[in-house]
């Protein structure tokens, strides 16, 4: 899970608030509520923070390699559900997870069919969570604390910073669930209190608690750690905790759900599977719960305790189990079936006519992966390959004029004329360029690697060299038509012949840094660079043949001069921009 510097900020004001309570709180038997109600909420804060900063250092110190990994699109499904638990292990949420799919999905980088196998992972993952938080190594948490801190600090390579990060995270974590347990230990004589708890045992209402607690803290990890706490203090008896785990399955959903709304419908699609998996697998379980408490029970040594003692000893452990078996069960029962699952949600929300308006618009871009900056990478260069194909068409588009007299409308959009269309894609290019550039920034001023902030202000160079290939056919190509259309004489047919080729090697440029761009591949790139060397000659050559024709006083050559030069000059201008562009990526790929 990620926790936002506004909601951290929240999260002091309440520990700061406690205090006031602990200072006037009142008192029932033995139990200071004031400092009890501290300890909860100082101990979750630091919970949730410490969850939060582990998170921040296993992203980075897996670097770009996380959205590699979600990015291997395999149609095996056994795979994909692989691929989602370990990235769910890394980025500590099921949740976060979801949302990374429904952008995915939106970017249209993946399909939805594809997601599938990822959600039912996504789940398994959030067990080794709960796996480790079931160890009791809450008298260790100050230890890991100060080595993750030592690491972070003093660690010159930015690895094991980061590893430094997580194992920092890891230790305010358990320091975290240290203050709860403590702070808690009262009430293991408060029989309201424990009274209450057995009232949990009631499959329903454990469940309805559960789904409450974790949409509202939006972490199923988190509420699971909770659950394993009161364990720990004898508090919750196995067959309570169960349907509350079941319930944060049920809950995790609110945050998938709330991050589909205003995307494409694939996008949608994924948050449906992923509410539709987690309450068909809780519907499944709810009647095995005393089986599964018996079958996880048999697991289980014997501490040879009794009473509130016993469960302290066994049941976090026990819990943490059924758990897992849960997961795990609910997605082997589903793999099998997920063509025929992903069918049936396409009957509850069917495919329509897919419609792109000719207003300008983002396609790819997502303000709530922002602070997962190798994935907001990862769409920001989706984007920019949209940008190219839109220059594609412009470069393609602004050629035509120049050789054929008759008027020609829009391939794509045949309502409006030839150059309507030119018009409009430099209106998207310029809205795309400003977006992008924006969203770059906002990623920036994220803790970023050394190679992830290089590539940011890498791809912040390269949006504006688009964006000023762009100005050059609308400012430039796009005037000198009409400057061709007066002097109503025709190129030679040699300059027309040099034209064409000219134009067809700026063509082919545009479509080696599409390719080039969208795996920021060193060798395309390089070859960008190569044949821009050529082009140059070319470019010399042709001028020459043109002044050399003028010279000799061809009519047409000397009738149609000036837009000859300038137009060849302009897409000569148009490769050089490219060759920048290719040239950063070397650079960047070089660097790595």
């Amino acid at each position: 899970m990620t926790l936002s510097p506004k909601f951290k900020s929240v999260l002091a004001v309440i520990i700061v608030f406690t205090g006031f309570l602990y200072g006037g709180g009142s008192t029932a038997g033995s139990i200071r509520w004031g400092f009890l109600a501290m300890g909860l909420l100082g101990g979750l804060s630091l919970f949730l923070y410490g969850m939060a900063k582990m998170s921040d250092g296993l992203k980075k110190a897996a670097g770009n390699s996380m959205r590699k990994i979600l990015a291997t699109l395999t149609k095996n499904r056994v795979i994909a559900m692989i691929v989602g638990a370990f990235v769910t292990m890394v980025i500590q949420s099921s949740s976060a997870t979801t949302v990374m799919l429904v952008s995915f999905v939106q970017a249209e980088l993946m399909t939805y069919a594809q997601s599938v196998g990822i959600i039912l992972g996504a789940n398994i993952g959030t067990t080794v969570t709960a796996q480790l938080v079931a160890f009791k190594l809450t008298d260790y948490a100050l230890l890991m604390i100060a080595v993750g801190f030592a690491m972070t600090m003093f660690s010159k390579k930015e690895s094991l910073r980061h590893i430094g990060e997580a194992i920092l995270g890891f230790g305010i974590l358990f320091f975290g669930m240290k203050i709860m347990s403590d702070a808690m230990k009262p009430l293991r004589s408060f029989q309201p209190f424990i009274d209450m708890m057995k009232g949990l045992e009631n499959p329903l209402f454990g469940i309805l608690i559960g789904a409450t607690f974790t949409a509202l803290i939006q972490s199923s990890s988190a509420f699971t750690g909770i659950v394993i706490v009161l364990a720990q203090q004898g508090l919750l008896t196995l067959e309570a905790g169960i349907p509350l785990i079941l319930g944060a399955n049920v809950g995790t959903c609110v945050t998938a759900g709330l991050a589909s709304i205003g995307t494409i419908r694939e996008a949608k699609r994924v948050a449906i599977a992923h509410v539709l998996f987690n309450i068909s697998g809780v519907l499944i379980f709810i009647w095995l719960i005393p089986p599964l408490a018996e079958l996880v029970r048999s697991f289980s040594s014997s501490s040879g305790l009794s009473g509130m003692e016993k469960l302290a000893a066994e049941t976090p452990r026990q819990i943490a189990n059924a758990h897992t078996i849960f997961n795990i069960s609910v997605g082997l029962i589903f793999l099998p079936f997920t063509a025929i699952l992903a069918k049936q949600i396409y009957r509850i929300l069917p495919r329509v006519a897919k419609t792109k308006g000719i207003e300008p618009a983002i396609w790819h871009l997502d303000e709530s992966q922002i602070s997962h900056p190798a994935v907001a990478v990862e769409l920001a260069k989706t984007e920019m390959s949209r940008m190219i194909k839109i220059l594609g068409r412009m470069v393609d588009a602004c050629f035509y004029p120049f050789i054929h007299d008759e008027p020609k409308q829009d391939e794509v959009y045949p309502q409006l004329s030839l150059i309507e269309g030119i018009d409009m894609r430099e209106e998207k290019i310029d809205f795309i360029e400003e977006h992008i550039t924006n969203y770059l920034f906002q990623i920036s001023r994220q803790e970023l690697s050394d190679l992830q902030a290089e590539e940011v202000f890498a791809m912040m160079s390269i949006v504006n060299d688009m964006e000023s290939i762009g100005d050059i056919i609308h400012r430039n190509i796009v005037p000198l038509i009409y400057k061709k259309q007066a002097l109503n004489d025709p190129f030679s047919d040699d300059g027309k012949m040099e034209l064409v080729a000219f134009h067809l090697k700026a063509m082919k440029q545009v479509s080696r840094l599409n390719n080039a761009f969208s795996e920021f591949n060193l060798e395309l790139a390089q070859k960008v660079l190569k044949k821009e060397l050529k082009y140059q000659t070319l470019e010399a050559e042709y001028r020459q043949a043109h002044l050399v024709r003028v010279q000799k006083e061809t009519t047409e050559s000397v009738a149609t001069h000036e837009v000859h030069m300038e137009l060849m000059d302009m897409l000569k201008q148009i490769n050089v921009y490219i060759s920048n562009i290719a040239k950063t990526i070397t650079d960047l790929k070089i660097q790595e």
